[in-house]
């Protein structure tokens, strides 16, 4: 008896806001499925019905994917194509797309990325902060301590930080980054990209604030927002001063433990160095 050969899972790119931003390899995948899984059935019919493509939908989505999951699964395995999308740009970003691609792999299904459209870096590139080294970190989380502890993480960072974020939060979340990232910080707010009323605003997070303050959030945002070019300095000028470093961490209220780890990475040396050059300082002896 032959083995029964299994599917493709396709991971398919679609528009974020403008339709000419599909591409063709997407539409042509599109057209060949056997099943298409979405996000949201009703936004990802009408964008089917523009490219006429006339293939059936199921829905999956972040509250049904511990169930429909394993469901897409039997069907790869029974030989059943399947692409997957997002109500706009690549799914497995801030959405699901990527449990279903990890049951995938976990049964060596093939997972095929078709490319297109981002929020994230659409904006990134549009920001006119640095494009080099940069950390997506997606919605904040919906508690404002666990928001807090998140921002606490992250002051630091020397990177750029990109932040998706809905309207009716904006302004809480913009006072909440001024707090936990300070006021002169460099950020672009991306509204509506690719759409009719795409607009990037930008300026320092308390011009932010006071921008809307006067003028209320409409849209879908990406925030875009400069790394800690102070702790770059630090960590330029400590490259011969570790213990130095360290201080500068545990101001910050890093536990010693954290802030000798921490330090090890960043100037890439090993935590035994580190250590032993904690132990030979005083004030820092003391508390170890």
């Amino acid at each position: 008896m032959l083995k029964k050969e299994k599917g493709t899972l396709y991971l398919v790119a679609t528009p974020i806001g403008n339709l000419d931003d599909m591409t063709f390899r997407a539409v042509k995948i599109l057209q060949e499925v056997d099943l298409i899984a979405a996000e949201d059935t009703r936004h990802t019919r009408k964008l089917l019905t523009h490219f006429d493509i006339h293939v059936s939908l199921t829905s999956y989505h972040e509250h049904n994917k511990l169930l429909k999951g394993p469901e897409l699964l039997a069907k790869l395995l029974d030989g059943i194509n399947i692409a997957v999308v997002s109500d706009a740009g690549l799914p497995g970003i801030a959405d699901p797309g990527s449990h279903i691609a990890e049951l995938a792999i976990e049964n060596s299904i093939q997972v095929v990325p078709v490319p297109g459209a981002n929020a994230a870096l659409t904006a990134l590139i549009a920001s006119g902060l640095d494009t080099v080294r940069f950390s997506f970190i997606g919605f904040l989380p919906k508690k404002k301590n666990n928001r807090q502890e998140l921002l606490q993480r992250l002051k630091n960072n020397t990177e750029t930080l990109i932040f998706y974020e809905t309207p009716h939060r904006l302004k809480k979340i913009l006072k909440e980054l001024e707090q936990g990232l300070g006021e002169k910080r460099q950020i672009a707010v991306c509204r509506e990209l690719t759409k009719k009323f795409e607009q990037f605003i930008r300026g320092s997070i308390k011009e932010m604030n006071e921008y809307f303050a006067q003028n209320e959030p409409r849209g879908e945002f990406v925030l875009v927002i400069e790394g800690n070019n102070e702790a770059g300095l630090v960590e330029e000028t400590v490259e011969i001063a570790p213990v130095a470093y360290v201080k500068q961490l545990m101001q910050d209220n890093i536990s010693k433990k954290d802030a000798i780890k921490k330090a090890a990475k960043d100037l890439s040396m090993s935590r035994r160095e580190i250590y032993n050059a904690v132990l030979k300082d005083e004030e820092l002896n003391k508390s170890y």
